[in-house]
This record gives structure tokens, C-alpha cells and sequence, in this order.
């Protein structure tokens, strides 16, 4: 039997969150890691020895010798390599948010269609509300509201905490509602960084359902809860412990800290993104996914356009 041939990928970006995807491709059974890239040659070289594969000076050499581009670096940078990447043929997943303005966003996602390549976006809560098995209720919510609150860090600052946090729920609450916001209105403000590290917003949806959210990288500790008001009962999620309070009835998994889909959400990207390029299928989280959800904080931020 021939062996089946394994999925290319490169990373862009050594730093500590391109550390943790540069494990999980190297980790996985279906995929070969090629290299690295990061303009700072020598944290690259530094975390292409760690993971025994090559440091590349130039993303092009990168991008040319691999399927698919995992990008990880800061936010500020992902349009350039996602477009490179994907003008070239390749598939790419774009850590969260797509891009940092609605014009490189959206040609992010029109590229990906015009090149037929596979277009994944690093929202990976997504894989933590399936293990819980929302889809498992039968109506749609009524009111969610959720706060993602932590402790400040250098790391992430080049964007607002709209963009670096809160998009996470946006995301969820967009999914979860079936569509965007009919209404946004919200704001947010600049604490100890040259972007917002506070925000709070409240969307109107179709039908009078509604959400409220609150995100701020400046508080002494860390609170990522989520609550889902639907008709018949509320689901309250607390994604730090990785438990709920439910009173809905519909069954969601109480166990579902221990579904290796929330145990390691960043692995199952992973796998999500090769399989869909291994079954030239949709990846769980489109392009058109994580565009909606950073127009969304860029309205909230005020710099929609």
C-alpha cells in the first residue's frame, strides 16, 4: 500500500504562540514541517532548532516549498503573508483577527476564492462549543453575554483588545445567532497601550435577541465565561475551568473539558485545517467567517471604513 502523502506547511512567526502551532504541525501524524519564517532571524533560528526544521530568511523561499502556510506572527503582519501565500497557491490559516482593517480582509478572502486554496481563520473557541455540543439546542438564544477579561501583556498590543480578544466571542455569538448583528454599538479605550485594551459592545439582532460583551487585557486576573440565555433555560460557561452551570435541558456535555477538542482547541485547528486540504472541503472557521467578526470589533473600535 502506498503511503499517503503528508501535508506541507510552513510557519510565520517565532514567538510564543508561532511556538505552539510549530508544535502541533510538527506533532501531527498527517503533516510535514518544512520551516520557519520570521523577520527576527534569530528567534527563528532559535525555534526552527527546536523543532528540527529549517529557518528560512525570506517567506517566498518558505512559501514556494510548502502546501499550506500556518501564520502566527503579529496581526499587523497577516495580510502580507497571507496574501503572498495565497496569490502563490497555497492554503493558509490565519491566527485571529484575518486582518487589521476592512480592506486587507477583504482581500484576504476574495484572493482565497480567486485561487481556489483553502482559507482558515484561528477563532479555535469554535472547537471548544463543539465539544460542548451546542448544536445541540433547538432554539436560537435570546440574550448571551460574555467577558473575556485578562492580565496586560506586551504581546498582542500592536492591535486593539477588540481585535485580539473580544473577537473570539464575536465570533461564537455570530455563529451561534446563525448571522451578524443588525446593530452594533459599543466602544472602547486605550489603557496602558497605543491601542484600546478595554471594550464592551451590545449587538442588536433579528428577532429582538441580543448580546452583550466586555473584553479588557488590563484586569489582575483572568475571567473567559460565556452565558447563552435560550427560551427553556441558560447555559453558563466558564472556558478557564473548563466547566458549565445548564439548566437548558438539551443535554450539552458536562465532561467537555476532557473532548480532546477543548482540552487542546489549537490541535484540533490544526487538524481542521489539514483535513480540509487533504478533502479540498470548507474548514470549520471561513474567511468570510473571521471577516465578519473583525468588521464587527472595527465598528466597535470606531475604524470601520
Amino acid at each position: 500500500m502506498t503511503q499517503e502523502k503528508k501535508i506541507r506547511l510552513g510557519i510565520v512567526g517565532a514567538g510564543v504562540f508561532g511556538g505552539y502551532h510549530t508544535g502541533k504541525v510538527a506533532a501531527h501524524r498527517d503533516a510535514e514541517l518544512v520551516g520557519i519564517y520570521d523577520s527576527d532571524q534569530t528567534r527563528c533560528k532559535a525555534s526552527a532548532s527546536q523543532f528540527g526544521c529549517k529557518p528560512f530568511t525570506r517567506l517566498s523561499n518558505l512559501i514556494a516549498q510548502v502546501d499550506g502556510l500556518i501564520i502566527a506572527c503579529s496581526a499587523s503582519f497577516h495580510a502580507d503573508a497571507a496574501l503572498s501565500a495565497i496569490k502563490s497557491g497555497k492554503h493558509v490559516l490565519i491566527e485571529k483577527p484575518i486582518a487589521t482593517n476592512a480592506k486587507d480582509g477583504r482581500a484576504i478572502v476574495e484572493a482565497a476564492k480567486t485561487h481556489n486554496v483553502i482559507l482558515q481563520i484561528g477563532h479555535q473557541e469554535r472547537f471548544v462549543m463543539q465539544a460542548i455540543g451546542i448544536e445541540k439546542a433547538t432554539e436560537k438564544p435570546v440574550f448571551i453575554k460574555a467577558k473575556r477579561m485578562g492580565p496586560f501583556s506586551p504581546r498582542g498590543t500592536d492591535v486593539s483588545v477588540t481585535l485580539d480578544l473580544m473577537t473570539h466571542d464575536l465570533d461564537m455569538v455570530f455563529w451561534i445567532m446563525g448571522g451578524p448583528a443588525q446593530r452594533i454599538d459599543g466602544q472602547s479605550i486605550a489603557v496602558r497601550s497605543q491601542t484600546p485594551d478595554a471594550a464592551q459592545a451590545s449587538l442588536y439582532f433579528d428577532g429582538g435577541a441580543k448580546a452583550e460583551l466586555e473584553a479588557s487585557r488590563v484586569e489582575d486576573g483572568r475571567d473567559r465565561m460565556m452565558e447563552i440565555h435560550y427560551p427553556t433555560g441558560v447555559l453558563k460557561i466558564d472556558f478557564v475551568n473548563k466547566t458549565f452551570e445548564d439548566t437548558t435541558g438539551y443535554g450539552f456535555n458536562a465532561g467537555f473539558g476532557d473532548d480532546p477538542r477543548a482540552a487542546d482547541s489549537l490541535g484540533a485547528g490544526t487538524d481542521a485545517f489539514i483535513t480540509a486540504i487533504k478533502t479540498n472541503s470548507a474548514p470549520p472557521v471561513t474567511g468570510e467567517d473571521g471577516l465578519l467578526a473583525m468588521m464587527a470589533a472595527l465598528e466597535i473600535d470606531g475604524e470601520v471604513s
